[in-house]
C-alpha cells in the first residue's frame, strides 16, 4: 500500500526570491524553451511531418479540429467517461476504504483480493468490459473506474489508520459510539490522505477513459486519436493529446481548489500533493 506521508518526507521550502508571479513567469519561460527547442530539433534534423510534426504545424491542426466543430462532440463524450468513472471509482474506493480501515478481519479477508484485482492491467481487461458492457460509454466508464477505485481505497486506509490512538481512546472513555469516533476522529484525519487519492484517481481517470476507448469505441478524444492514425495525420494525434493533457491539468487544478477548501484546516495536503 503506497501513499505519501508528510512524517518521513522533507520537502524544501522554495527560494525566497521564489514569488508567485516570478514562478509563473518561470514556468512560461520552461515552456517557451520546450516549444523553441521543440522546432529548432525539427528544423534542423528535417525530420517529416507525417511522422514528428513541428509545434506550428500540431498549432494549426488544433485551431481546425475547434474550428470546424468536430471535436466537441468527442470531447463531451469522453469528459463523462471520466467524470462518471471518476465518481464511481472514488466512491466504492472511499467506501470499501472506511470499512476496511476500520477492520482488521476485513484487511485480512478482502484486501489481497484487492491488490490481486489491482496488479492485473486494465489494457487486459478492458476487453472484458467491453464485452460485457457494450461499446457505448458503460464500459468505459467501469475501466475508468477500476482504475481511480484503488488510489483512493489505499490513501482512505492509510488516513484511517493515522488517527491519534489518544484521541480514539479519550472518545470511548467518553461512551462514544463507533459512528462519532469515525465521524469525529477518523474521518478529518483521514481527509487529506483521501484527497491526496483523489487526485491521483482524477488524472488516471483520464487515461482509463482513453483506454477504453483504445479497445473500442464509436466516439470520443480516443476515438478521434485512432482516427488520425490510420489517416498518417500525426499533427492531429499531437493535437488530440494535448487537449487530453489539458483536460487533465485543469481536473488536476479543480481537486486542489476543493481540497483546499474542505481540508483548510490542515497543511498536510500540501505536502500529500506533492509527494503524489
Amino acid at each position: 500500500m503506497s501513499t505519501a506521508n508528510t512524517e518521513n518526507i522533507d520537502f524544501e521550502p522554495p527560494a525566497p526570491w521564489l514569488t508567485p508571479a516570478r514562478r509563473k513567469a518561470l514556468i512560461a519561460a520552461v515552456f517557451v524553451a520546450v516549444i523553441a527547442a521543440w522546432q529548432l530539433v525539427v528544423s534542423a534534423l528535417g525530420i517529416s511531418h507525417l511522422i514528428f510534426p513541428g509545434p506550428a504545424g500540431v498549432a494549426r491542426s488544433i485551431y481546425d479540429v475547434f474550428q470546424s466543430g468536430e471535436v466537441w462532440p468527442h470531447l463531451w463524450v469522453t469528459l463523462y467517461e471520466i467524470l462518471a468513472g471518476f465518481a464511481l471509482g472514488a466512491f466504492a474506493g472511499f467506501l470499501l476504504g472506511a470499512l476496511i480501515g476500520q477492520s482488521a478481519l476485513l484487511e485480512l479477508v478482502l484486501y489481497p483480493y484487492v491488490v490481486a484485482f489491482q496488479t492485473v492491467p486494465k489494457v487486459a481487461v478492458a476487453p472484458l468490459f467491453v464485452l460485457w458492457f457494450g461499446f457505448d460509454t458503460t464500459s468505459k466508464v467501469v475501466i475508468t473506474a477500476t482504475i481511480v477505485f484503488f488510489p483512493v481505497l489505499a490513501n482512505t486506509i492509510v488516513g484511517l489508520r493515522s488517527a491519534p490512538r489518544d484521541q480514539i481512546d479519550l472518545m470511548r472513555a467518553f461512551t462514544a459510539s463507533s459512528w462519532h469516533v469515525f465521524r469525529m476522529v477518523r474521518l478529518p484525519h483521514a481527509l487529506p490522505y483521501v484527497f491526496a487519492g483523489l487526485d491521483i484517481g482524477i488524472v488516471l481517470a483520464v487515461i482509463g477513459a482513453i483506454v477504453g476507448e483504445f479497445v473500442g469505441a464509436q466516439a470520443g478524444l480516443g476515438y478521434l486519436i485512432l482516427q488520425r492514425n490510420f489517416s498518417m495525420d500525426a499533427a492531429g494525434m499531437f493535437a488530440i493529446l494535448i487537449v487530453l493533457s489539458a483536460i487533465g491539468i485543469v481536473l488536476h487544478g479543480l481537486m486542489k481548489a476543493i481540497a483546499r477548501r474542505v481540508v483548510f484546516w490542515a497543511d498536510a495536503f500540501t505536502d500529500l500533493s506533492r509527494g503524489t
